[in-house]
Order: C-alpha cells, then structure tokens, then sequence
C-alpha cells in the first residue's frame, strides 16, 4: 500500500482533522430515533501517534452534549467549541505509541454548514440520510476529518424495527429486541472518514443480477413504490461493474450497494461500497445512467485510491467522469471522443480561469473540475494509445490500493508508460487555465 499524507492542515478546510496522528479503526455504537431525530452514540477509536509526542490532539464532532471521554482509560482534559473536540490526555501520548479514545455523545443530528449547504446527516421525513463529502462527517461521530487519513470501521446502529439500516461494507448481524433493532456493519478496508455513509428508512432489498462464483454481490435497497423503476435504471449496473473490473481493475471492496431515498437529493453522493440516490435519479427510463456509471467509478477512484488532501479532487471526479464517457463508449452510446469534443465545447463557453490541480475551495465541485478532469484523462489516453493507457489505469489502482495520492503522484505514473515526455500536457490541461485545443487519437 502507497500512502501519501499530506502534511499539516488541509488548505481548504484547516479546521478539519489533525496530522499529528492517525486512526486505523473506529468502532460506533449508535442509537438513532427517528421521530424526535435522536442520536447517542459512543466511538471507541484506536489511533496511533506520529513522529511527536502528542500533549494534545483534535478530533472533530459537531455540536452534541459530550458525556464522557477516556484516553487509555483515563479522563483528559478536553474543550469542544467550533466543531473541534480538543482532548488533552491526563499523560501524554509517546511517539510512534497507539491510543485508545472513548467518546460518548448525544443530541439532534444535523448537516453542518458549507459553501455548499449543509451536509452530513440529514433527516428525512421518515429516516435520515449521510452524505458526507467534503466535510459532513463530524455532523454525526467524532472523527480525524482529513481525507488521508483512513481507517477500518465497525458500526452497530439501533432503530425502530420498521427501518432498515444501509452502511458501506458487510452486514454482520441483524439483531431485534422488543420494538428495535441493531444492524451491525463491518468495513474492513480503509475508508476516508468523508466516505462513511449510511441510510435509515424503510427500504426494501434486490439483489442486482447474479454475482456468479468470484462476483461482487450488488445490491439496492429502495423504497417499495419505487421498485419497478428502479430495476430498469439500475439493471445495467452488473455489466458496468464487468466493464470497469476489466479497464480498471479487480473491484476493490467485498461488495457494492446502493440506496434510494423517497426524498430527492441534488445529485447522487459517493459512500465507500454505497451510493446514496435520490427519488429523481429513478424515472424508469435510464435518465440518470451516466450517474449510476460515475458512482461506481469512485469506488476504484476516490474510494480505494484516495486523495491526500482537497486540492487533488480532480483525481477523482475527472476518472468518474471519464468513467461515464468509457461506459456510454462501451454500452453503445456515444464514444469518449465525442462526448469530449462535446466537454470542450462546453468548457470554451465557461471562464478559463480554474487550474485543475488547485481549484480552490470555492471551486473544487465546479462543472469544470469534472469536464476538463475528464478532458486531461482523454488527453493522456490519446498519447498513450489504448493499450498503454488501460495498463497506466490498472497500475495506478494497484500502486496505491487503500492508499492516499497526490497530481504529482499521478503525472509521475503516468509519465512510465510512455517514452515521450507527458511535460506539455500535464503543464497544459492539469497546471495551466487556458483551455487546450480537443485532443485526438495519436496527437501527444
């Protein structure tokens, strides 16, 4: 595993997270009630210190009633204002030394606020809703917030029985007591924290297709009325799945889910394992099939390979991007090289004032971060040749499974698989703002 970390704050959101040590497991205990959108949870979060000696550390969880907190077993002294859960340990930590923090905390779960609106756990009007990304993932457990930093997870949520609990990874146990019950998910390969979702609700469960002896079970989990739409959107998911294992890799995680909403969402998010939809991306028609082919793609881009910090997210958006125009290419539709002609026609009319490989935290989901992110890709297969190209997309996913990258991780990758220098292009489509002319078939 190839690990890049950042190092200090995020630039984007150096509020979040703490580089002076990292998680390798979490385990949650939550009990959620739906009615009066109830939350108590405890976490026990098993950390290891860095290269310092750690006198104090900072987790990050919105605004819940704190009812106890241990490191190691002893009580710390801690303040928590401003989204920042400050901890001081009774000793301090050793260098290099692993950790143990216990956190108990209660209250009404909310989005937290961003440029973008609030985000994190959502209360629906019956059930709730996560979908994290960039920053929501303390609006519901404490959390190290940064994107490198990723751990393995355990999570044990306690509903009414009427509600079906959804989380990325595998279903351990399904437990019912009285009028409730616990459903148990364990996520075994490392997840950004951003990258931990689930849903409440009452779903029912379909397999999609028939995973075959070695195949990725696949499954949705929708509300009953929406069903038969669903299962015509969602029905050339399995052959994506066979698509993208072939041009990418082997699927990286034991399974893949997806979750529908009764409530419309502005467009599908990304959660390790599951993809969170909205009642709008179902019309029974395959109106949203590019997004069904964009989510999964995250698995493999963002999800397995991640990014080091904000400032890289066109290493993912611009692969899932690509990604949708592979699978149109692939399925019958229209082929990469016009779906890219029509991105550049698209990024002429836009201001040419964004650098992909730094767009600024104001900038960093623009339309543009996705459409050139998929330009700059189609570029570099056009000077590769197919062949190249598919092998450099493989390697990549298998260099850094599990692990953390960065741009210049990515052009140093690129630049083995070819003998000529990918300098211009990269300085072009990846470091410059000017749009470049459409890229063809054999032009470097």
């Amino acid at each position: 595993m190839a690990v890049q970390q950042s190092v200090g704050r995020d630039p984007y959101f150096p509020d979040n997270g703490d580089a002076r040590y990292r998680v390798h497991r979490y385990e949650l205990a939550l009990d959620y009630r739906p009615d009066p959108n109830r939350l108590a949870g405890t976490a026990r979060i098993n950390a290891i210190a860095g290269r310092a000696a750690l006198t104090e550390f900072q987790l990050n969880l919105a605004d819940f009633k704190i009812g106890r907190i241990r490191v190691d077993g002893r009580q710390p002294h801690y303040t928590h204002r401003g989204g920042r859960l400050r901890v001081r340990p009774a000793k301090p930590v050793r260098a290099g030394a692993a950790f143990t923090v216990e956190v108990h905390w209660s209250g009404n779960p909310r989005p937290v606020a961003s440029p973008w609106g609030g985000l994190g756990w959502e209360e629906l009007a019956d059930g709730a809703l996560v979908a994290s990304q960039p920053i929501g993932a303390p609006s519901w457990y404490p959390c190290n917030d940064r994107p490198a930093d990723k751990a393995s997870y355990q999570i044990s949520v306690t509903t009414p029985s009427a509600y079906a609990v959804v989380a990325g990874g595998r279903l351990l146990t399904r437990t019912t007591k009285a009028s409730t019950t616990t459903w148990v998910y364990e996520q075994s390969a490392p997840t950004s924290s951003y990258l931990v979702g689930l849903a409440i609700g009452k779903l029912q469960t379909v397999l999609l297709g028939d995973p075959g002896p070695g195949g990725v079970p696949q499954h949705g989990h929708i509300p009953a009325q929406l069903l038969p739409e669903f299962s015509r959107d969602f029905a050339r998911q399995p052959a994506m799945m066979e698509l993208f294992q072939e041009l990418f890799g082997p699927y990286p995680f034991d399974s893949y889910a997806v979750a529908v909403t009764e409530e419309e969402l502005d467009v599908p998010v990304e959660a390790q394992g599951l993809s969170l939809f909205g009642s709008n991306h179902v019309d029974g028609a395959r109106g949203a099939e590019r997004l069904v082919a964009h989510e999964l793609a995250h698995q493999w881009f963002g999800n397995c390979v991640s990014i080091a910090d904000w400032r890289h997210i066109w290493l993912n958006e611009g692969f899932a991007k690509y990604a949708e125009w592979l699978w149109s290419e692939r399925s019958g539709g229209r082929s990469a090289q016009q779906l890219a002609a029509a991105a550049h026609r698209l990024l002429a009319s836009l201001p040419q004032d964004l650098e992909l490989a730094d767009p600024g935290r104001k900038a960093m989901f623009d339309d543009r971060v996705y459409e050139r992110g998929g330009l700059a890709l189609h570029a570099v297969r056009c000077a590769l040749g197919d062949e190249a190209f598919f092998r450099m997309v493989r390697g990549w996913v298998r260099a850094h499974r599990n692990g953390s990258v960065t741009t210049p991780v990515f052009t140093a990758h690129a630049a083995r698989f070819t003998e000529e220098s990918l300098d211009g292009l990269f300085d072009a489509w990846v470091y410059g703002t000017a749009l470049p002319p459409l890229p063809t078939p054999g032009t470097p």
